[in-house]
């Protein structure tokens, strides 16, 4: 990771689950607990949830896909 570090850092929206991790942990100081992790999937997972239509409008449905596929990822991690 300290090698993309400079990557992740620059990166706005993250591209991949190492620099959503990075943006997550690091840029936001969020611990990923499996309370949060559980949560996060629950409401991403709901296409009927406000936090899920709006999540998609801002930033599209596939990376909506993408960052539940990490939210999955790092729960499998845990």
């Amino acid at each position: 990771m300290a090698d993309d570090t400079e990557r992740y850092v620059a990166e706005v929206i993250p591209s991949d689950y190492a620099s959503w991790r990075y943006c997550i942990e690091v840029k936001c100081g969020l611990k990923l607990t499996s309370d949060f992790v559980g949560a996060r999937i629950a409401i991403l997972s709901d296409p009927d949830h406000e936090e899920t239509q709006r999540f998609a409008r801002l930033y599209g449905s596939g990376h909506r896909e993408r960052v539940l596929a990490w939210f999955r990822q790092a729960a499998a991690e845990a």
